[in-house]
């Protein structure tokens, strides 16, 4: 669940790769665009994690990087313009 003083960023309509929706679970989905948008990475190195503040501060992409409770490893995106948030797997890209 978001809790609106904790979001860092608008998501943007949210959507997902055909093959993240086959892999993933709901709730692997929902908790990990909750943890996105509150500006916690998940398992991206420290760069990538200064990488996403400056993002943040400056209008570009942000991402984010997953493991399902299943152990399959998924990116959450969110574009520059915040319009589109989209979980995938590395595959996807």
């Amino acid at each position: 669940m978001i809790f609106l003083e904790q979001q860092k960023f608008l998501l943007g309509k949210i959507v997902a790769t055909p093959a993240a929706l086959q892999s993933l679970s709901v709730e692997d989905i929902c908790r990990a665009i909750d943890r996105h948008v509150c500006g916690e990475w998940g398992m991206v190195s420290e760069d990538d994690r200064a990488e996403n503040e400056f993002a943040l501060r400056h209008g570009l992409r942000v991402m984010s990087v997953f493991e399902s409770k299943g152990e399959v490893r998924f990116w959450v995106l969110t574009e520059a313009d915040r319009s589109v948030t989209t979980v995938l797997l590395p595959g996807d890209y």
